[in-house]
């Protein structure tokens, strides 16, 4: 199992950006899916998380009401949908999938993308 995050970028403070991640997996509809991030000096953080069917989703607080995570299973594809982005949104999104395991606990998944760069400037 491959996944590959891509959509990242330097956008300004209040802007948006769409990343996505996509799974080389053919039976990705039964793959929970979730996006962390890092940033310099501290830990791997949970920031949003979809269930198998996708009608299950749960977010950081700090990202609630601005972020959005989904999947289109037709395409293997999971996006995260960033609006109103801060400053302290600049970290390098990963994305992780685990066919077992939904919810907010990286330790819990088993596959990981490499990243993709988010920088927000204020």
């Amino acid at each position: 199992v491959q996944l590959q995050a891509f959509g990242g970028g330097l956008v300004q403070a209040g802007g948006s950006l769409r990343l996505s991640c996509v799974l080389s997996e053919r039976t990705f509809s039964t793959y929970a899916l979730a996006w962390f991030r890092q940033s310099p000096g501290k830990e791997r953080e949970f920031v949003a998380a979809i269930s198998w069917s996708g009608r299950s989703t749960e977010y950081a607080d700090s990202v609630k009401g601005r972020f959005t995570i989904s999947r289109d299973d037709a395409k293997n594809l999971v996006y995260l949908q960033m609006n109103s982005l801060k400053f302290e949104d600049t970290a390098v999104y990963y994305c992780a999938a685990d066919a077992l395991y939904h919810g907010r606990r990286r330790e819990e998944y088993d596959h990981w993308g490499q990243g993709t760069q988010v920088t927000v400037s204020s």
